[in-house]
């Protein structure tokens, strides 16, 4: 029993998914937390840590909704942690970056665009609770390094 608690604990996000309101803002916030330490890691062993976090999710996550017994539980927040971690591979972490980061992970988690939503919808268990996240956080990356590259950003930054 103890170990099913720890699991869920995580899965939660150390307690930030138990947040009546907005329980993925709330994971997307508490993940924000983690950035010192992840900013200090090289780009490609933030890729390793975001390959093994998705991987330990997909387990977490499956077994926590299995125990709850509801596919992709509001407080599952797990999948949060592992697409703001995504977002900010190989970027900068000034204030403005991760300010810009954080909305465009929301942006695309709440809205879901193709295709995302398709497989929010088709896909279940713990690849199907963390993949909808996975994307959001790569069409965030895709975005915010977009916005890095141009002028615009030095302009307002």
């Amino acid at each position: 029993m103890l170990h099913e608690k720890w699991v869920h604990w995580v899965a939660f996000g150390f307690g930030s998914g138990t947040s009546p309101k907005a329980p993925g803002t709330m994971g997307s916030l508490a993940a924000l937390l983690t950035l010192p330490v992840f900013g200090v890691l090289s780009w490609p062993l933030q890729l390793v840590w975001v390959l093994v976090t998705f991987m330990v999710g997909v387990w977490l996550c499956g077994r926590t909704a299995t125990d709850l017994r509801v596919h992709d539980h509001p407080g599952i927040v797990w999948d949060e942690f592992v697409g703001i971690w995504i977002v900010f591979v190989a970027v900068p972490l000034t204030w403005p970056n991760i300010v810009l980061g954080f909305l465009l992970f929301r942006f695309f988690d709440v809205i879901k665009p193709w295709p995302i939503r398709w497989l929010d919808r088709k896909v279940k268990g713990g690849f199907g609770i963390m993949i909808d996240d996975v994307l959001a956080g790569v069409m965030a990356w895709f975005m915010l390094q977009g916005w890095l590259m141009t002028d615009w950003s030095a302009r307002f930054f």
